[in-house]
């Protein structure tokens, strides 16, 4: 019986990681078709959303199995509520990463590559990801707390990326009073930017959900930033 448990443990793991990569990715080709201005990888990345979705139906699946098959319990059972809670973060990762795709047709060729931040926000995003399910997997405790703690460095570049961002329009907003003439469209595309930093932003917290559910599935607790 507990063969058989450890079996459908070592599946759950290996769709978790599956799962995480594709969030990754989502993440990469959003970032990617934003900084480039490319259409055609905005649409790419929408395609992983789907498949993230029917990720999370599967791996749910894979979920209720073992619990109606194996009736856990203990630390077994706060492995599989974890993953449960850990997919739907995940889930909405790759909500975020779609809507930062859908936004770049409507910046009509602009592109955030003023604002450097954007790539470190999504770069340290990735890494959350990968490190919040390389954590559950190994059922590492100080990798939670790592994940946790590189929850900042997300947060400091949204601040110094919004505070840019809100300045350009400032500007535009006195160059309009000052009757220069400037395209019709720039505050509406820095307005774009600035959804875009906030689901990358938001994408930083669902990485932090996600090691908090670690912590619970390892310790019963959620852990706490020090």
């Amino acid at each position: 019986m507990r063969n058989l448990f450890d079996s459908q443990l070592n599946t759950l793991h290996r769709k978790l990681i599956e799962m995480g990569s594709a969030c990754e990715t989502a993440i990469d080709l959003a970032v990617k078709a934003l900084l480039e201005g490319n259409a055609d990888i905005a649409h790419e990345a929408a395609s992983h959303d789907r498949e993230i979705d029917q990720m999370e139906r599967d791996i749910e699946a894979i979920c209720l199995k073992m619990l109606l098959q194996q009736q856990p319990v203990a630390r077994d059972l706060r492995q599989i509520s974890a993953a449960m809670k850990i997919i739907t973060d995940m889930e909405r990762i790759g909500d975020q990463a779609e809507d930062i795709g859908e936004i770049v047709p409507f910046l009509n060729g602009r592109t955030g590559v003023e604002c450097e931040d954007i790539r470190l926000m999504a770069e340290t995003a990735q890494q959350m990801v990968r490190s919040s399910i390389d954590a559950y997997v190994n059922q590492d405790m100080a990798l939670v707390k790592k994940v946790i703690s590189m929850d900042d460095i997300v947060d400091d570049a949204f601040d110094r990326t919004k505070e840019t961002l809100i300045h350009m329009i400032s500007c535009n907003y006195l160059i309009r009073l000052s009757a220069l003439q400037l395209d019709d469209d720039h505050s509406a595309q820095v307005s774009r930017l600035l959804k875009v930093i906030g689901d990358l932003e938001r994408i930083g917290d669902h990485a932090t959900n996600i090691a908090e559910w670690v912590a619970f599935s390892i310790t019963g607790q959620h852990a706490k930033e020090e």
